[in-house]
Parts: C-alpha cells; structure tokens; sequence
C-alpha cells in the first residue's frame, strides 16, 4: 500500500489494515518524540484515501482491524473522517475495529455530537498520549495542554462510547523529587479519566529530538532501570479506578508487566517488588532488545 515516511502504530495495531489519513502529527512539538520530524503534516485527499482502500481491497480480500495513521487522525475534518469510515465498513465486510492515535487539541475541537457520530460510524478505539498528570511536566515537554484539557479530552472520547487507550511516559520527569510527582499525578487523571486501557512506556532519548539533546548537555538526567520501576509501582499504587487493563508490554519497557487493575494489583506490584528487591539487572529486559 502506498505510505509516506516511516510507520508508526501501537504495538496491538500490529495486525491492522495501516491507512495514512494524513502526513505527520499536527502538533509535532513534543520534546520527546521523535516519530514525526521528517514529516512537515498535511492531510491526504479523501479521493487518494478512497483509492487506498481499493487497493487495500485488491491486495487484501478482507480484513478486520484498520488503523488510521499517522499521528492524530481525528484531526480530520468530522465529515472526512465519516466518508472514510463509510468506505471502510462498506469494503471490509469483516471489519470489526477501526482505532488511530489522537491529540488532545484535536479531541478538544470536536464536539460530543461529532465523537458520538464517529463511534456510531465505527471509530472503535483511540490511542490518547496523556504522559502524565502533572502540569508543570506537561509545559515542559511542549504537549500544548494542561491536565484538566488532557482529562476532558479523555473523558469527551469515553462518553462518545469510543474505547481509549491512556499512553504515559515513565521517566519523562527525570530524577529526583519531581518524579514522585510525576508518577502520583498520573495516577491521579488515570483514576479521574478511567481509560479501559493503560499503557506505560518508558522515556526513550531519540536522536534529533529535544530531549536527545537535553540529555546530551546534562540538561536532563535519565532514571535508571530501577528507578522506572520504582514509578510504575508508585502508579501501581495509587490507582484506585477499578477493571482498568495495565499493558506494559511495550519494547521500551525494562520490565514487561500486565494485568487489570484492580484485580491483578498485588501480583503486579509483587512482580516489581522482586526486581527492586534483588537489583539484579539480568532480571530485566536487556538494552539490546529494548527500543521504541
């Protein structure tokens, strides 16, 4: 199929019809991504998206996952995003699910009505990037809200009846007392937003990113393996909300955990305990393996 640049999905995506709606991310300032640099965003015609899934048709047959690439295609006018759900649901007999990440700018310009109509239409699933809850981190990372926007933009997609998907960074406050804060302000918009799913992936320095190079000057210092653990189970702890699915299984991740939480809550922080108890680095996933 026809994409330009590299891919990007979520890692449960993996088996999805990949359709590119639009060229990068509209916002594309986050210091810590480095997803979208060599893109410069614009949106693809709905007459080219059409043709994709001909060919998606041809070359397919039938499928039953679509992602909408790339980085926040409900930035999309509401009307396109229609169209493109009509075609698909029309072309794919077998299509079930149809997920793409979101922006919470771009969650925000839309009204209840118009999140409510993409649901009705088939958007089943979005991947919302909230980071974290703690505002300060939020403006230092350039995510362009705060986190009462972050949680209304959370809240809006779960009251359209669309399944969201939380994404936070473990590490991305650095060292020290602020990561405490991190880890207990996410945990708290995670309680306030109540996603079905959570997942968490650890702070990776992209080369060409601000954060690359903020880390390079000493400007910010990386936890180590251990101290990442030591945030997970800090949110581990102090999430109350109940029959939330945890995935930390993302390549990232020193240490693969899941679970539903609360449900599996103990065994998941006994699982971290074991590691901090024994500090022993052949415990956790090896550098080689681990990657965005």
């Amino acid at each position: 199929m026809r994409y330009e640049g590299n891919i990007f999905r979520p890692f449960s995506e993996a088996n999805s019809y990949l359709l590119q709606c639009t060229i990068g991310c509209p916002h594309n300032l986050c210091t810590f991504c480095g997803m979208y640099k060599d893109k410069k965003y614009r949106e693809r015609s709905l007459s080219e998206i059409m043709e994709d899934i001909d060919m998606a048709k041809d070359s397919y047959g039938d499928v039953e996952k679509v992602f909408l690439c790339d980085g926040d295609a409900i930035a999309l006018q509401t009307d396109t995003i229609l169209a493109i759900l009509k075609k698909l649901y029309q072309t794919f007999r077998s299509l079930r699910h149809v997920g793409s990440y979101v922006g919470p700018q771009s969650t925000l310009f839309k009204s209840m009505e118009e999140l409510k109509a993409l649901r009705k239409s088939g958007l089943t699933k979005a991947y919302l990037g909230v980071e974290t809850g703690d505002d300060e981190i939020l403006k230092k990372v350039k995510k362009g809200v705060d986190s009462e926007q972050m949680l209304e933009a959370g809240r809006n997609l779960i009251a359209a009846g669309i399944n969201l998907s939380a994404m936070v960074l473990l590490g991305l406050a650095g060292k020290g007392e602020v990561s405490v804060r991190h880890a207990l302000a996410t945990a708290k918009i995670c309680n306030e937003m109540k996603p079905q799913y959570l997942a968490a992936l650890t702070v990776t320095p992209v080369p060409g990113t601000v954060l690359y190079r903020q880390v390079q000057r000493g400007e910010f210092e990386l936890l180590n393996p251990f101290e990442t653990l030591d945030e997970m189970k800090q949110i581990f702890e102090n999430i109350t909300a109940d029959n939330m699915k945890f995935v930390g299984t993302h390549a990232s991740n020193y240490l693969p955990v899941t679970g539903t939480l609360q449900k599996d809550k103990q065994k998941m922080i006994s699982m971290v305990d074991a590691v901090l108890k024994n500090r022993d680095e052949s415990m956790l996933r090896p550098d080689s393996l681990r990657g965005l």
